[in-house]
Order: structure tokens, then C-alpha cells, then sequence
């Protein structure tokens, strides 16, 4: 037996030395067997992913790479850098991948192209300098460079612009562009010199779990055993997630952009023109050598969705290829490209290059863990993926080294997108175009299946919003209201119609759809052993509900869950809309890692939720149980069987309409989110995306109510949060009142004090109940008093502000339990 085993071993040493002599011979270098994480995708964010993680010192990185490095939409794309972003922390993303351009060059020898001139974005209408104000009051408190500046500059930067129509621009300096294909090498060289393997050609043709969540990445070239795989395969992704049962909601475009012979005048100039950014023409203009290259972005009638390669898949053997161009298609640009920049006219065009860039339905990309299976990331659906990939690739090794995100980034979290985001949806979100307003809709492709039971009752009566899929009534109207959706940076349309909806639940009662939150069920032996361990607070009771947190290892606010014990053992958790999918993730990973036995069940789509709030809600729901509904029998945060206000969606509009006349001598109508938001903020309510985040500890937030670091089960973020205790809070989330006029805050606003930087709002509302504005801001502990002195920007003006008690508004049990011992003592 020992001499057939030996005879069999060596047979099979042979064969697998052939095979890798093979493989060897194709790929120029010794095939690994097994990785900790395999990368796939060799365009610039698989190749800064690469360099990171190889950089944090990770062993074992493999990148595979299809074809060759740069393939798909990396080696055709316009290169453009810039600091700039809408988004708070995205700013972030931008920042660490210009920074690290700027050195790569030194770090690995290999050139990469960046060109640094600045770049301005441009405004010709009153709404576009608005927006530029909105977000340079979102910019002060962050480390990026960024100015408003009037025509003077901007032609100083740009002087071969036309300047009858410029009102004002966003100068962003350090903005520029960068070669793509050089750009990627240095990453790939970074990458090796610190020890990753990339393999090309090596496609992946099957990727297979075991049993102990690693992967099975198949190749031509063998089978490699990897502890994390990575889908950064461009417009490839979706074909690799098919692999593993998922669809990702990524959609190729065509983009084209216009490259010019020498232009005279610009080769005249001593120094590289800024890039410039025209908002109202949709397109951008840069000096590419002595000419200029342009590049529109097409209004969504004109533009071209490959929908077929979703379909269908990505054609064999499209990698380094180009669509034919279409000039015609965007001549309109063309035009007005050339009315802003009329040296335009006279240039030759040279080359127009026509290819595709991957979209999500909200233009962000989809990076980090995904939800459903383990050990499997995503950083794919980069539209701008060359400024995006040095960053990301940073914030992603980040986040699997230390085992939470650095920071707060869930608007790219790649759980956002449930089942409703199917292909029709993301050819329509594709193809929209939209000004960055707050409280801003995009109406395209809504409704989706995601709608409440009432939606049909209610869909013509409200102003509806869209949340995680699903329709929810924002705002509604009545006789005389001017209705429709009409954004501003400004009070607007829906001001005195929510002020109404305010004052019918502090007076009266009012029902609102509260469908769209998350909900889970987990039961089973080890479902209390489980919460406890998850989430800050004791667990409550059979029948009592409250509210707990689930806190990161660095002490870190992951998520707020309202938790209510159905039956022993059964708890039922309900979380934002937002956060749904990013939340089962958290818990199912903890389950995975720490082997429980529970049942965990998504129930979100099934159960349908009506909220009824105001001093005549009991007397209201009292009519329609049999249940003690008195304040003595049930308390807040209680929850009984005789009252659900969570049901099934197929009775939910039944309930609504029994609430609705059951409440008809009660004074009871309708409040959508926006009076909601305001009640909230009267009554000094946190909320989970503003006032807590990844990026803020429960302590200074405000939430120590809710923190049991007595309890004796060891909690996730204890022993961070005990540090933290410890060494005290550096600044602290404070409630302060605005003195403004036709505007509020929105959160994310720059608060000021003696003329510096010291804060920033997280969430703002005017209260109607009180009369005046009012946002929730992080300042520095010295500046939290009650009566403290600060200014919040908006709109390029400082308002003044100051530091009050909260809450301003009691809720319902608490002014009723005041009254009844102010009435017991009279």
C-alpha cells in the first residue's frame, strides 16, 4: 500500500510540475496556490488596491488580471484629478489619492503624468452659485483647498474663456489630470516592490466557497485558495458576481470626449491652462499637450446605455477596444463648448475617443464587504474611477487590515441596492441628470415593487420620497398648497405645509408610513447570546422594547437598532431604511465568526409599519382593541400584542383606513418625514447618518444613556469605549439655535467661532413648535456651555448661533407625567 501511495504522490508531483511549468511559461513567474486575498481586475483600482495592502504589510496579495493591465475602461479614460466632491467623506477618498500621485512617482521610479494646474468649476446661473455656496460651506471644515472666485480669477486661470455669461466659480488649486496607463504601472510596480503577485493573462473563469468561507479562484492557469477575493473587474463586474449567484447593479455607458490638434493660442501660453468644469454645459475642457481635449457628459435622451452586455455579457474579447464615435450625438456640447471657449471653433480634431465607464444608479461606486456571502468584497461601478482608485484602495486596506471602515462612507456601501435595482431601473437612473440641492429627488425609474400597502391611498395626496426602493410620503398637500417637487438651497414650497403637519401631532394625532425601515427577526438558542454581544445595551424583556447600538471595535457607532423580545428568545430588529442590508451584514458576519446558532429572517418587504403620534393617539388606537391602552398599562418604548403597528402588507391599508375613521373626532390627517425630522430635532432626538456614524463614539454623541458598560456580557467596542471614557471627550455633539431668515441647516455645515474653524452641524430643522431654527453640531468640549457664542455658515453667509438646553419640545409621556405631578401638587 505505501509503495502504491508513493507511486500515486509522485505521479501527481509530476503532473502538477507540469502544469505549473506551463503556467510558469505563460505568466513569466511561479504560480501561488493559495493568498489571502485575490484581487480581481487589473485596472487602476485593482492595481491601488494591490499596492496597499501589499504596502500594510499583508502577505500572499494576488492580482488577476484577464488580459493586460489597464484593459476596459482605465487605458481610455480622460484622467481628470481633482480634490473636489460633493460628498463629506468622498472628499476624503479624493484627497489620499491625490496625495499619494503626487508621490508614486518617487516611490516606484515610474512616471505618471499628473499635471497640476487647478481646476474651476463654473457658474452662469443664480441656482449654480448657489450650489457653489451650499458646498463651500461643506468644505471649510475639511482639509482640501477650495475658493469661490469671481470672473477676474477665473479668467486669470482660464484666459481664453469667454466671460459674458460666468457669474462665479469653485477654484479648486492641486486639480489636474494624470495618465491613466502610467498611473496604473506605478501602482502595479508599488505593488510588486512590496511583494503582490499579478498574473496576466489570468482570467477567472469560477469562483467556489468552502465550507470554511475561503474561495476557490479557478484560472486557465489552476485553482488558487484565497482567504478574500475582490470583484474590481470594471464593467466586468457583474459577470463575476454572476459567478457567485449576485447582481450587482452596475450599467456600461458610452462617454466620449474630443481631442484637438495644436491650438495656437493655447500653445502661446506660459503656463498650463485649469481645468475647467461648465456646470450649465455639462461638460469639461483641459489642455492636453499644446491642445485641448473636451469631454461632455450627454443629457439622457442622447446618451447610449450598453444594456445589451448586461444582458448578454461583455463581448470575448473586448478589452483594449473603443465604440465607434458619434460627434453628432454631442454637438449640443460641442457648442456650447465652443461659445465658452471660442478658440474652439478654429481646432482641428484629431481623435475622438468613444468607450465604455461603468455606472451605478446613483453614480457611486460599490466598495467593501457585500452582504449574503463571506469574504467576498466588491470595489467596482466607478464612473470617475482615476481619481477614485488611489484612495479607495487605501480606505479598503484600511478597513480588512483593522477589521472596521476608517471612516464613514456608506453612500458607496455596495449593500445600498436591494432586488429592486433590476435592469430597467438602472438604464433609467443611468441616464439622469441632476443639480446637488438638498433634500434633492431623482424621479427616474420610481416607482419601484418597493411600496407600501397604503402607497395607492396615499400616492396623490403627498409630495413622495424615495428611500432605499421604496416610495414614502415627504410632505402632503391640501387645497391651496403649492404642490410638486421644487427644490431650493432655500426655505421652499413645502415650509408651511410641514409646519402645518407639525402642529397636528403636537396638538392632535397624525399617522405616517414608516414601511420603509429595515426589519429583522432572530430567534433561536443562542439569539440572546448573540444581541448581547452586538450591541451596547441590555437586552430588553418579553414585550419591552428599546433602543440599543452597535458599536465597532474602535468604539464606533456602526448602527442604531430598536429591538423589541416578541416571545422568549425572538426579538424583533428594526433599523433604518438606508442602513438595511448594511446592518444584516454587520450581524450575519458576527454570526459566521462566532459560530451561533440562531435563525435570522429579513422580513422587510413583508411587513408593512403606520405610525400614529400626538396627545389623542391612545385615544384613537384605544378603539380599535380591547387592550389597556392607558399610561399606567402602556408605557413608552412598550410593545403589547394587542397593538401592532407593524402587520402584514397585504392588511396594512385595512389598519389605515380603520385608524383613519377611528380617528375622525380626534382631529387625526396625515405627517410625512419632514415634519418628522423637525419633531425630532425639537425633542433632541439623535439620528443614525448625522448625529452618529463611523465616525463618531456613543459618548460624544450624546448616547451614553444607551451604553451599558456595566454589563456584563462583552460587547463589541467595550474596552475601545472604556479607553475612550478614560482619556475624556475632545468635543461633544451640542444643540444650538440659529438666527437666521429664509434658510436652515442641513448638516454638514461649517460652524465658526473668532473667525476660525471649530465645528460642523450634523442635522438642522426649523421647529415650528418653538419658532426658531435649530441644528445639532460637534464642537470642541470648551465651546459645548449653554449660552456659547458661535456662527454656522450657510450660504456664504455666518449666521449667528448659540449653545442651548435640550431637548426645546418634552415628548408626550414625559409633559404628561410633568402635568400630572404639577396637578397632583395644586
Amino acid at each position: 500500500v505505501i509503495s502504491h501511495f508513493a507511486y500515486f504522490s509522485d505521479i501527481v508531483y509530476v503532473m502538477r510540475s507540469l502544469f505549473f511549468s506551463d503556467a510558469n511559461t505563460v505568466l513569466g513567474k511561479r504560480w501561488k496556490d493559495t493568498a489571502d486575498t485575490v484581487i480581481i481586475g487589473g485596472g487602476c483600482v485593482g492595481a491601488s488596491l494591490a499596492y496597499h495592502l501589499a504596502k500594510r504589510g499583508v502577505k500572499d496579495v494576488v492580482l488577476l488580471e484577464k488580459s493586460e493591465l489597464t484593459a476596459g475602461s482605465t487605458w481610455h479614460a480622460a484622467g481628470l484629478t481633482t480634490y473636489y466632491h460633493p460628498g463629506i467623506n468622498v472628499k476624503k477618498i479624493h484627497y489620499d489619492s491625490l496625495k499619494l500621485y503626487e508621490t508614486l512617482e518617487a516611490e516606484t521610479g515610474q512616471a505618471v503624468g499628473l499635471h497640476q494646474p487647478g481646476s474651476v468649476r463654473i457658474a452662469t446661473t443664480a441656482a449654480r452659485v448657489d450650489e457653489m455656496k451650499y458646498q463651500m460651506t461643506r468644505t471649510h471644515w475639511h482639509v482640501t483647498e477650495q475658493y469661490m472666485v469671481g470672473p477676474e480669477k477665473i479668467q486669470e486661470l482660464f484666459p481664453l474663456l469667454n466671460m459674458n455669461k460666468v457669474l462665479a466659480g469653485l477654484y479648486t488649486p492641486g486639480d489636474g489630470h494624470i495618465d491613466p496607463y502610467s498611473l496604473t504601472m506605478a501602482l502595479a510596480a508599488g505593488a510588486r516592490m512590496y511583494g503582490a503577485q499579478i498574473y496576466n493573462p489570468a482570467p477567472v473563469t469560477g469562483l467556489r466557497q468552502t465550507p470554511d468561507g475561503k474561495w476557490d479562484v479557478d484560472t486557465p492557469h489552476g485553482t488558487i485558495r484565497a482567504d478574500r477575493v475582490v470583484n474590481t473587474a470594471g464593467f466586468w463586474a457583474r459577470e463575476v458576481g454572476k459567478m457567485i449567484g449576485l447582481e450587482h447593479p452596475t450599467i456600461p455607458v458610452h462617454h466620449q470626449y474630443v481631442v484637438t490638434a495644436t491650438v495656437p493660442e493655447v500653445k502661446a501660453l506660459k503656463k498650463e491652462l485649469a481645468v475647467i468644469r461648465d456646470l450649465e454645459g455639462s461638460y469639461y475642457l483641459r489642455q492636453e499637450r499644446d491642445g485641448l481635449l473636451f469631454g461632455p457628459y450627454e443629457k439622457m435622451e442622447k446618451m447610449v446605455v450598453q444594456d445589451s452586455w448586461v444582458r448578454d455579457g461583455v463581448p470575448p474579447g473586448f478589452g483594449k477596444e473603443l465604440f465607434e464615435s458619434d460627434l453628432d450625438r454631442i454637438m449640443e456640447h460641442v457648442e456650447m463648448a465652443m461659445e465658452m471657449v471660442p478658440v474652439l471653433k478654429k481646432a482641428d480634431i484629431i481623435n475622438i475617443v468613444s468607450g465604455p465607464i461603468t455606472y451605478t444608479p446613483d453614480l457611486m461606486p460599490m466598495v467593501g464587504p457585500h452582504h449574503g456571502v463571506r469574504n467576498y468584497w466588491t470595489a467596482i461601478g466607478f464612473g470617475y474611477g482615476i481619481i477614485h482608485a488611489g484612495g479607495m484602495g487605501k480606505f479598503l486596506s484600511d478597513w480588512m487590515v483593522n477589521g472596521e471602515p476608517p471612516y464613514d462612507l456608506i453612500e458607496c456601501d455596495p449593500n445600498r441596492y436591494g432586488k429592486y435595482a433590476d435592469i430597467p431601473f438602472m438604464c433609467a437612473k443611468a441616464r439622469e441628470s441632476y443639480v446637488g440641492y438638498p433634500k434633492e429627488e431623482r424621479f427616474e425609474g420610481r416607482p419601484t415593487y418597493r411600496t407600501s400597502g397604503v402607497y395607492e391611498l396615499l400616492k396623490d395626496k403627498a409630495s413622495m420620497g424615495f428611500h432605499a426602493g421604496w416610495e414614502q410620503p415627504h410632505w402632503y398637500y391640501k387645497p391651496g398648497d403649492d404642490t410638486g417637487y421644487k427644490p431650493s438651497f432655500k426655505r421652499t414650497n413645502w415650509f408651511q405645509p410641514v409646519g402645518r403637519e407639525c402642529k397636528l401631532v403636537m396638538e392632535k394625532v397624525g399617522v405616517i408610513d414608516l414601511t420603509p425601515f429595515g426589519k429583522f427577526v432572530v430567534k433561536g438558542k443562542d439569539s440572546l447570546r448573540l444581541l448581547d454581544r452586538l450591541f451596547a445595551n441590555t437586552m430588553p424583556k418579553v414585550g419591552i422594547t428599546n433602543i440599543s447600538h452597535m458599536l465597532t471595535p474602535r468604539g464606533r457607532v456602526f448602527a442604531e437598532v430598536t429591538i423589541t423580545q416578541l416571545t422568549p428568545g425572538e426579538f424583533l430588529l428594526i433599523t433604518g431604511s438606508g442602513s438595511e442590508l448594511h446592518d444584516l451584514r454587520w450581524i450575519e458576519a458576527e454570526v459566521s465568526n462566532g459560530g451561533y446558532d440562531v435563525d435570522i429572517s429579513n422580513v422587510t418587504d413583508d411587513i408593512g409599519v403606520l405610525g400614529i403620534a400626538g396627545p389623542n393617539a391612545r385615544n384613537v388606537l384605544q378603539k380599535l382593541t380591547e387592550e389597556d391602552l392607558s399610561d399606567s398599562a402602556f408605557k413608552f418604548l412598550h410593545w403589547e400584542l394587542g397593538w401592532e403597528m407593524y402587520m402584514d402588507q397585504k392588511n396594512m391599508a385595512i389598519v389605515y383606513q380603520a385608524m383613519m375613521e377611528a380617528g375622525k373626532d380626534q382631529g387625526i390627517d396625515h405627517f410625512g418625514t419632514y415634519a418628522m425630522s423637525s419633531l425630532r430635532l425639537e425633542k433632541g432626538f439623535r439620528g443614525w447618518g448625522a448625529e452618529m456614524n463611523c465616525d463618531t463614539n456613543p459618548l460624544e454623541a450624546g448616547l451614553d444613556y444607551f451604553i451599558k458598560l456595566n454589563k456584563p456580557g462583552d460587547f463589541i467596542g467595550k474596552a475601545a469605549l472604556q479607553e475612550i471614557k478614560a482619556k475624556g471627550l475632545k468635543r461633544k455633539l451640542s444643540y444650538i439655535s440659529l438666527d437666521t431668515d429664509d434658510i436652515d441647516a442641513e448638516g454638514n455645515e461649517t460652524v465658526w467661532c473668532n473667525g476660525k474653524v471649530v465645528g460642523n452641524t450634523t442635522s438642522g430643522a426649523y421647529s415650528y413648535t418653538t419658532q426658531q431654527s435649530l441644528a445639532f453640531a460637534y464642537l470642541p468640549m470648551e465651546l459645548t456651555s449653554v449660552g456659547q457664542k458661535v456662527e454656522v455658515e450657510l450660504l456664504g453667509r455666518r449666521y449667528p448661533a448659540v449653545v442651548i438646553q435640550e431637548p426645546l419640545v418634552l415628548t408626550e409621556p414625559t409633559r404628561t407625567r410633568l402635568q400630572k405631578k404639577a396637578q397632583s401638587k395644586a
